[in-house]
C-alpha cells in the first residue's frame, strides 16, 4: 500500500467518525419560513402547469433565496463530511405528487437528476412491495422491508426525502467509507488491498444491454482521492451465476470486516429521518444503510420515502472503470463533458 494513500485518508475532510459527528450539528440544515413558503409557492405553480413534472427545469422552480441555499450545500457533500440533513420541509401538507415535486425542484437547484433504473426513471419510491431480493433476478433491496447493509447508490449523491416514517424500526444508518478503508488499512491492511482489486457486481437485471454482471474494485485511489463502491448484497448474490469467479476468502474477509467496522458504535450515525426530511449524501465518501422495519396496516400510513439521484457540478473525477457502469456512468460522461 502506497504511502499517498495514507496521505489522501488522513486529510481527507470525510474521514469521521459517527461518534463524534452526532454531537455535532453542522451537518443538519434547517429551512426557514422564507424557504417553506418559496417551496410552497413553486411546487403549486409547478403542479398548475401543462408540462409533466420530469420536463420541468430549474428556471420553472424559482426559489430566490432557497436555491442559493441549496446550491451552497454542495460544498458539504463533495470537499465536506460528504452529507447533510435538510430539515423542516411540511410533509403533512404533500401527497406524494406534490412530495415528488417539491424533491425534483430541490434537486435541480443543487444538480442534475440521474437515472436509477434500466428503464430510465429518474424519481423512485422506497417503500414495502412485499417481495424479496432472495430468489429473485431484479427485485432491488429498497423495495423491501429488509434490514439493509452498508452499501452506496448511484451518481454523485442520493436524496432521500421522508414522507411518511413506519410504525417501527426504519432507523437511518450512516457511515464513513473514508474512515471505514482508514480503519481496515491500520488493523488488517491485506484486506484494505483486497477492496482496490475487482469484484463482480449483480446489476439486478437493470442494464439495457443485458449484462448481468460488472466489474470493478470496492475502492478506488483516484486524482488524489478515496472513492467507494459498496454493493455488499449485489457482490454475494452475483454468486449465483455460474460464470462469475467464486469470491476469495480474502474478498470475503474483506468484504465482512468493512461491514463490522461501519456497524461499530464510535464508527456508525444512527438517527431517525422524520416526515419532512431529506437526507443527501455523496455515494463515494458515505455507506449507508437501515434497519428493518414493521409498516402499518391501513395502506395510506405505510412508510414512504422517494428517491432522487443527481451529478453536482463541483463532482469529484471519477475512475475510468466507472465509464461501464450501470449506475455511474452517467455521472462519469457528465464530468467528461465538461
Amino acid at each position: 500500500m502506497n504511502s499517498s494513500l495514507a496521505q489522501t485518508i488522513e486529510k481527507d475532510p470525510a474521514n469521521w467518525r459517527g461518534k463524534d459527528m452526532m454531537n455535532r450539528t453542522n451537518w443538519r440544515a434547517s429551512l426557514t419560513e422564507t424557504h417553506k413558503y418559496e417551496l410552497k409557492e413553486a411546487v403549486e405553480k409547478a403542479q398548475s402547469s401543462a408540462g409533466a413534472l420530469l420536463s420541468l427545469e430549474k428556471c420553472d422552480f424559482a426559489l430566490p433565496t432557497l436555491g442559493p441555499f441549496l446550491a451552497g450545500l454542495n460544498t458539504q457533500l463533495e470537499g465536506g463530511p460528504g452529507f447533510v440533513v435538510i430539515e423542516g420541509l411540511p410533509a403533512l401538507d404533500y401527497d406524494e405528487n406534490a412530495g415528488k415535486t417539491a424533491l425534483w425542484g430541490i434537486g435541480l437547484h443543487m444538480g442534475e437528476p440521474a437515472k436509477q433504473d434500466g428503464d430510465g426513471n429518474l424519481l423512485h419510491s422506497v417503500r414495502d412491495t412485499g417481495q424479496k431480493v432472495d430468489g429473485s433476478d431484479n427485485i432491488r433491496s429498497y423495495q423491501t422491508n429488509d434490514q439493509l447493509s452498508f452499501h452506496n447508490d448511484g451518481a454523485d449523491v442520493f436524496l432521500l426525502f421522508c414522507l411518511r416514517d413506519g410504525k417501527s424500526g426504519g432507523m437511518s444508518r450512516l457511515v464513513s467509507s473514508v474512515a471505514v478503508f482508514d480503519e481496515l488499512l491500520k488493523r488488517r491492511p491485506d484486506l484494505a488491498e483486497t477492496l482496490l482489486q475487482d469484484y463482480w457486481f449483480d446489476t439486478r437485471g437493470q442494464r439495457t444491454d443485458g449484462a448481468r454482471v460488472e466489474v470493478m474494485p470496492v475502492y478506488h485511489h483516484h486524482h488524489g482521492l478515496l472513492t467507494a463502491n459498496m454493493k455488499y448484497r449485489y457482490i454475494h448474490t452475483a454468486q449465483r451465476f455460474a460464470d462469475v469467479p467464486r469470491l476469495t476468502q480474502n474478498q470475503r474477509d474483506a468484504l465482512e470486516m468493512v461491514q463490522d467496522l461501519a456497524n461499530e458504535p464510535d464508527m456508525v450515525m444512527e438517527f431517525t429521518l422524520n416526515p419532512g426530511d431529506i437526507l443527501v449524501a455523496n455515494n463515494y465518501v458515505t455507506l449507508h444503510g437501515r434497519s428493518a422495519f414493521k409498516d402499518w396496516d391501513e395502506p395510506d400510513k405505510r412508510r414512504h420515502m422517494l428517491r432522487l439521484w443527481l451529478t453536482i457540478p463541483n463532482g469529484r473525477p471519477l475512475p475510468q472503470a466507472f465509464k461501464g457502469s450501470r449506475i455511474y456512468a452517467e455521472a462519469y460522461e457528465r464530468r467528461m463533458g465538461r
